[in-house]
């Protein structure tokens, strides 16, 4: 249970006004469109994008053991926050 908790808290907290929930909340707010269906489109996206990461992650470890995933990660995500920086500084 502890681990179940563990990824979902990060998750949870890692989505919170994101881009996906940005568009989501766009989806919703016009008209014409059920909310139930925007809902449910969403949480499929959700579903099969994290089932997509579960099967790399599956595959990652099985192929790269020997390399730090943790570390490969974090630097992913430096060198995305280095970009977005990058790309506002330049846009100003």
């Amino acid at each position: 249970m502890t681990a179940f908790l563990t990824v979902f808290v990060s998750v949870f907290f890692a989505e919170l006004g994101d881009k996906t929930q940005l568009a989501t909340l766009l989806f919703a707010s016009e008209g014409g469109r059920p909310r139930w269906l925007v809902f449910a489109a969403a949480s499929a996206a959700l579903v099969a994008s994290s089932a997509i990461a579960v099967l790399a992650g599956a595959a990652a470890e099985r192929w790269l053991s020997m390399l730090p995933l943790k570390l490969i990660a974090g630097l992913g995500f430096v060198a995305i926050g280095a970009m977005l920086m990058f790309e506002h500084f330049r846009a100003a």
